[in-house]
């Protein structure tokens, strides 16, 4: 069947992580901001998302430019499959909490909520982390002229691994998640979001027997940025957070 390629999204993406070592007085900061797009292409009844990001980063070892790539696979079953994942800084639309597009029943779901429900999601960072929280409406509006639905979501569990970027340091204590993310009414596609998530919990270096107390913060802002997309039709199937299971 012939690939069929959509109008592409462009986002303003941005981001923080900050390091809070309390015993040791130690503070660091490492900020992003940069620019990305997405390109959406239609393989028979498979849907491909790819975005691409070009970003600067500012942090404590000078600044730099960075790239990320990022490629996922909506499948006719709804769910979606990762097939490449070079986003080691999470600034992608595509490596965040939530689906990069909802299938027409979700989003009138969400477009109809009007008290919490239950969710559960993986951890943003990898690993085997599920956090349980809920979802609730937030306060809707023009994305950069495109008409959205917006959904609050706060959600915690406990986490234990290695950071991201970082495969010497450990950490094991409790992380939060919380934010706010929109959804267009005309596509279903995933306008804009922010998220923070946070880590607080005890850090080991090479020695698993010697820990410090560590607060991590991590923040991501992305935001649609273009007003020349035509809406796309929607799916009958697409993906969306995991239902809450008992």
């Amino acid at each position: 069947m012939p690939h069929i390629a959509l109008a592409d999204v462009h986002y303003d993406t941005a981001g923080e992580d900050i390091y809070r070592i309390e015993s040791a007085g130690t503070f660091s900061r490492v900020s992003y901001g940069g620019t990305e797009r997405l390109s959406i292409q239609r393989e028979g009844h498979a849907v491909r998302f790819t975005a691409r990001a070009r970003y600067r980063r500012d942090g404590p070892d000078g600044k730099s430019q960075g790239t990320a790539l990022f490629v996922q696979m909506l499948l006719p079953n709804g769910s979606f499959e990762d097939r490449v994942d070079d986003d080691p800084d999470f600034l992608t639309i595509l490596n965040q909490p939530f689906a990069v597009r909802l299938d027409s029943a979700t989003l009138r779901d969400l477009r109809g909520l009007h008290d919490r429900i239950p969710f559960s999601a993986n951890s943003p960072l990898g690993g085997d982390t599920v956090l349980r929280g809920f979802l609730r409406p937030g306060v809707g509006g023009p994305v950069d002229g495109r008409p959205a639905v917006a959904v609050r979501f706060e959600a915690d569990g406990a986490m234990s691994g290695a950071l991201p970027g970082h495969a010497d340091a450990v950490v094991s204590g409790h992380m939060r998640m919380d934010g706010t993310a929109y959804y267009a009414l005309d596509d279903a596609t995933l306008l804009a979001l922010g998220v923070t998530l946070t880590l607080d919990a005890r850090l080991s270096q090479g020695q698993p027997s010697v820990s410090v107390p560590v607060r991590i913060t991590y923040r991501r802002s992305i935001r649609a940025t273009s007003k020349t997309l035509p809406p796309a039709p929607l799916a009958t199937g697409a993906g969306t957070a995991a239902p809450a299971t008992p």
